[in-house]
């Protein structure tokens, strides 16, 4: 038995964008208002997440942000020689008047201005709750993060832009622009089969959760984008349960240690704050396995 082609048809269509979008607009204008703090410094505020990176299913609500601050960045020098580190530490190495910290304590402020009462500052994002239209938001202060290759001088060097925040002691990196931009190549690869693949198994997965099969919270979206993206392009087509099949069959077969985030800077297993714990995968794997053998 397998989930049918029809609802997994159903399963692929894109969720609310009208929405969504007027959400972001909404969020965006408070983000750069002229009565930020921040305002007088380069920042930028942009889409991550399922919204932005056109995976959103009907049943998801929230609008991922990202406020990068720009006027600061920080850094990984460790690929560089020790001549081009000392370059680098010449030039920058005096350190920043308006860091992290500042920069997240006035985003809060911004959006305290725009959104009162229905602001939540979390351990990692600020949560914005809906009201009316809007939908509900988590909006993630953050600075540039810059992992250099080659340093010269600021003018003759090369580096990966990303971004990274802070929770207690740790520095969290990511590289959403690239994660999307990666997303996006794979679904033209794959002839347009890639993202409606995502939605169907952020279904699956909130099917499981509601039968109690699997916790929620163990196979965020991040993580399942990045478990189809490792997937070859010729898997993809034909049907729903033809590309379903073939993509889970060659995932539980194949050596996982070499697998991928779709960003391609970090391996997707593991046990940093960037990567997907195995035992999660596991949980998910088994239970995704066993939720598709047994629907009728």
């Amino acid at each position: 038995m397998s989930i049918s082609e029809s609802q997994l048809d159903t399963w692929s269509h894109q969720g609310s964008v009208t929405q969504s979008k007027d959400t972001y607009s909404s969020l965006r204008r408070a983000l750069e208002s002229d009565r930020a703090s921040y305002q007088s410094r380069d920042f930028e505020p942009f889409l991550q997440g399922s919204y932005g990176n056109d995976t959103n299913i009907y049943a998801e609500s929230d609008v991922d942000v990202v406020a990068r601050l720009d006027a600061t960045f920080y850094f990984d020098i460790d690929d560089l020689s020790l001549v081009e580190q000392q370059a680098f530490n010449n030039v920058f190495g005096g350190g920043a008047s308006y860091g992290f910290d500042a920069f997240k304590a006035d985003v809060i402020g911004a959006l305290n201005t725009a959104f009162l009462g229905a602001v939540t500052p979390g351990k990692k994002a600020i949560k914005i709750a809906a009201s009316g239209s809007r939908r509900s938001a988590d909006v993630l202060a953050a600075a540039q993060f810059r992992h250099y290759r080659r340093f010269t001088s600021p003018y003759d060097c090369q580096y990966d832009e990303g971004i990274c925040f802070f929770t207690g002691s740790r520095t969290i990196v990511n590289y959403p622009r690239q994660h999307s931009a990666n997303c996006t190549a794979k679904h033209q690869a794959t002839n347009g089969w890639f993202k409606p693949t995502v939605r169907i198994l952020k279904n699956v997965r909130r099917a499981m959760v509601s039968d109690g099969l699997i916790a929620k919270g163990i196979a965020p979206s991040y993580f399942l984008e990045g478990l189809l993206y490792n997937v070859p392009n010729d898997k993809f087509g034909g049907s729903y349960v033809d590309t379903i099949v073939s993509s889970i069959n060659w995932i539980m077969e194949s050596d996982r240690s070499g697998f991928v985030s779709a960003n391609e800077r970090f391996v997707l297993f593991g046990n940093e704050p960037e990567t997907w714990p195995t035992a999660d995968y596991d949980q998910f794997i088994h239970a995704f396995v066993r939720y598709w053998n047994e629907c009728s």
